[in-house]
């Protein structure tokens, strides 16, 4: 259990007292798999440090938290959205639907996606998005010719990689991280081996094309994960040829029993990701309902704690756990305190 108590000058922003009566006593989150451990870490500091409930936390991927985030205003509605992607337009306009129109964006950081093996499994080390593109999509470039792919070992494509059977856990299409997969590995790897202009040389659209590249195979060597990052680990665990894609934070606490893969040359670290020069990172954030600020007591504070130096800065608990800080980090603070909260009910 984390007992870490934060310093005055910290505490100082944040309201300690909580709302006597309201609608609801805690506040309730849902969403993003990569971010549910920072959010988790946060909502138990925050009961630790304020006089609030601690929030409840839950899982079921970017997709699904936001999907239940746009279903209403009232006590039975989540109030923030965990995602580890930007809110879509289409979402946007179901919430617009069911009367949930004021959102608030907080970025709380960075994570990269990498590729993770079993420690003593395949020699897994260095991969590129040619790799992963050739070793998933269900159509390859093979002597110029776009075809059926006939890949069934790592080394079939590329005599620098293993010897073993193609099994990759990917993350399921219901969370934020298969679209940056599918947008920074599967599409960057479409181009590169030239099977983007073969499919348009063989009459797709560009647009048709596009969709075409993010297709996975469907002959079990890509399997969707639906669930979060311990059941891909539990699918390598039991596979020794398996890789999976998981968020670095999760790989960063589970080296004693997987190893990472560079991608295109790069290591994956806070550091590559910081710079930007990892080719695999994304931004993560959790969108809050305004129309609950003020009802559910702790809402606004909990989104201030949350981005406190003391909490998601560099040197914070959420960096050693593996967050990329944000560096417009106090650009995101002034934004939530600008906030106004105004007493009511539903």
């Amino acid at each position: 259990m984390l007992n870490a108590k934060l310093t005055v000058s910290a505490m100082a922003i944040i309201a300690v007292s909580a709302t006597t009566a309201a609608a609801r006593d805690q506040v309730q989150i849902a969403g993003s798999s990569t971010v549910l451990p920072y959010a988790s870490i946060v909502a138990e500091l925050f009961g630790d440090n304020t006089d609030f409930p601690t929030p409840v936390v839950e899982s079921g991927g970017s997709s699904a938290g936001l999907k239940r985030f746009c279903q209403g205003v009232g006590s039975e509605y989540t109030d923030i959205a965990n995602s580890s992607r930007k809110i879509r337009e289409k979402e946007l306009a179901a919430c617009a639907e069911n009367g949930v129109t004021d959102i608030i964006e907080v970025r709380i950081g960075y994570d990269g996606i990498v590729f993770a093996s079993q420690i003593n499994g395949p020699d897994y080390t260095a991969f590129t998005q040619s790799d992963i593109f050739n070793a998933l999509a269900p159509k390859v470039v093979v002597d110029g010719a776009l075809v059926d792919n006939p890949y069934t070992k790592w080394s079939d494509f590329n005599g620098d990689l293993p010897d073993a059977e193609i099994l990759a856990f990917i993350p399921g299409t219901k969370h934020g991280t298969r679209e940056v997969f599918e947008e920074k590995v599967i599409a960057a790897g479409c181009e590169a081996t030239g099977a983007f202009e073969a499919m348009v040389a063989a009459g797709m659209s560009e647009d048709d094309a596009e969709d075409a590249c993010l297709e996975v195979r469907t002959d079990g060597r890509s399997v969707d994960i639906d669930g979060d990052y311990t059941e891909t680990l539990a699918s390598i665990d039991a596979n020794a040829n398996g890789i999976g894609v998981f968020g670095l934070a999760f790989y960063e606490n589970n080296t004693d029993k997987l190893k990472v893969a560079t991608m295109a040359g790069v290591f994956p670290s806070t550091e590559t990701i910081s710079t930007g020069e990892y080719p695999v990172s994304r931004p993560l954030y959790f969108y809050i309902k305004k129309a609950h600020i003020g009802v559910i007591p702790g809402l606004k504070e909990f989104a201030q704690f949350f981005t406190l130096d003391d909490l998601a800065g560099p040197e914070g608990p959420l960096a050693n756990y593996g967050l990329v800080a944000d560096p417009e980090l106090s650009v995101t603070q002034a934004t939530i305190a600008a906030e106004e909260v105004i007493e009511g009910d539903f």
